[in-house]
Order: C-alpha cells, then structure tokens, then sequence
C-alpha cells in the first residue's frame, strides 16, 4: 500500500479549505458530517458556502494567506479552481507541517479522500489511491446495498450498551454475546422498527449474563494451491471469526491476512506430532479454532471427528 487507511478523530480541530468555488464546496459537504471547525479561505464564496459562514457551521477568511493561517489544522483542502495558485498555497500549507490535499492533483496530496458509505457511526471508505475514482465510486453504490439504512442507529444504540455489557458480561463471553446482538434476534428486532424489543432482548440477556455459553468450534481449511483467493466465502467467514489459528510456519501470509487481527497464531510444522495435540487441546478448551493446513497433511480423521 502507497497510502494507510486509518480514521482521525476530528472533534475540536480546524480544518481549512481554500477555495470559493464548487472544487471547495465539495470538500466541505465532507466535512460538515464531521465536528471539525471548518475555515473557509477565498476572497468570495459560493452561495452554497456563504450559507455555512451564515448558519455558523464555518467560518470565513478572506484577506492573505501565509503559513500561520494553517499551523495546526488537522487538514488542509485545496480547491480554487486554478492549477497555478492551488500549488503556491500548498507550498505554504507545507511550510506549517500540515497535511495537504490538492483537487485533481495527486502528487500534491499527503492524504486522499475515500468514496464514503455513511451510516454515522458504522462508516465504510473505499480508496484507490488516486487511480480509480470512477471504481470507488462504484463500489460504495454496491456498498449502500448491503448496509441496511438502520444499521448506524443500532450500532450507536449498542455503543451506548458497552459500559453496562463490560459490568454484566463475563469478557469470556462478550464475543459471543456482541456476534449475538448484531446477527441475531435484537438486530431483526430493530431493522423491522421494534427497537423497544430489541433493547428488551439485550437486556434480558445481559441480566443473565450473556446470551449463552459460548460453543467450541473447530474449522478445518484446506489451503488449497497455496492460493488465498481461491478459498470459499464461508471458509473466510470462519477464519474472521477465530479465535486461534494454527497454520503450517511455510503457509503464504495472505491466509492469514483474511482472519482477525487479534486472533491468537500458533505456527507448526507438519511432522511434530505435538502440534496436532495442540490442535486437539485448543478445540477442546472451547471458542473458534481453526486449522489451516493442506489437503495431503496431518491426521484429519481425528480432527473431523473432534468437529
């Protein structure tokens, strides 16, 4: 990756766009979604940014540019239509330390800006670094049909849950409980608009202590060709959800790029015995575990019997 994708908190910082046109008003209507302190920088604006300054969502500079203006802006947008003057005020931009995006022009950009699935607080930003706007925009329209309308508005109801769910829910179990709330009985609950049922099932099962003990699970995947985009979406979906992974120490690392990030890894070699016995115990013990391994390796009559 050229670019690292990560989210930046934005409440209580300054963002500043230059710019009085359409180019400028576009990076603004992405920032009014946020609770940045957006800075309007352009002798004139739009009618459309006018109305920002007017309602006090922005304010409005109009006299001279130096660095000072941006020093310790969280970003700083470039828009003022004219290729020429959009490169002077980046130079002054940089001179401040800032991180700077220039419209239409990529080598002046230290950071980009995503096609946007909203649905506040659950979002999805697709990015091409700057190769493929058309393709990112097609892929957040296929996106926004996946994502029901109501899912952000669960999601912020569940986050207000966090605190109380910590204090009731043994953390052994809170997984599970969490993967119950969003794809099970509460999230049906509450897409159909019975958001008083759904918050009546949470809370019952967090008086109990969760929503049910949490099952042993053992998934045996085999890797096949040594090629990770060959495995089939449900084999993804088990290694997303694991809790430990064992895998050959030779496996390619894009197969292990496709499960959780926390998920405990536990690398062997396929003549140790030993390891199997790990496999084995770790099934035991409870939790999601899968195996990753080849189809020619490893005693598999006693693992799918395990299973």
């Amino acid at each position: 990756m050229k670019s690292f994708p990560m989210f930046l908190t934005m409440t209580g910082r300054r963002v500043v766009v230059v710019g009085g046109g359409e180019q400028a008003a576009q990076k603004a209507r992405l920032m009014i979604r946020t609770e940045a302190a957006l800075l309007l920088v352009a002798p004139d604006l739009d009618r459309e940014l006018a109305a920002l300054v007017a309602t006090g969502r922005a304010s409005h500079h109009a006299g001279s540019i130096t660095p000072n203006l941006f020093a310790g802006a969280a970003l700083v947008f470039v828009g003022t239509g004219c290729p020429g003057i959009d490169a002077c005020v980046h130079a002054l931009a940089k001179a401040a330390g800032v991180l700077v995006n220039v419209v239409d022009s990529p080598a002046l950009c230290d950071a980009t800006t995503p096609s946007i699935v909203d649905r506040n607080p659950v979002i999805v930003a697709i990015g091409t670094e700057g190769t493929a706007p058309v393709l990112g925009r097609a892929i957040k329209t296929r996106i926004e049909t996946l994502l029901d309308p109501r899912l952000g508005n669960f999601a912020a109801f569940c986050g207000r849950l966090r605190g109380p769910v910590a204090q009731t829910v043994p953390r052994p179990q809170r997984r599970a409980f969490w993967e119950w709330v969003f794809q099970a009985a509460p999230w049906q609950a509450f897409r159909r608009g019975a958001e008083q049922d759904a918050a009546a099932l949470i809370k019952q099962a967090m008086e109990a202590g969760g929503a049910g003990p949490v099952g042993r699970t053992l998934s045996i995947i085999d890797c096949v060709d040594g090629a990770a985009d060959l495995l089939p979406l449900r084999a993804v979906a088990r290694l997303q959800e694991a809790d430990v992974v064992f895998y050959p120490s030779d496996l390619p690392e894009e197969f292990l790029d496709l499960g959780r990030r926390d998920a405990h890894r536990v690398a062997f070699d396929l003549d140790d015995s030993g390891d199997w016995d790990g496999v084995l115990k770790a099934a035991a013990q409870g939790g999601r575990v899968v195996w990753l391994t080849r189809a020619e390796a490893g005693p598999a009559g006693d693992l799918q019997a395990l299973a």
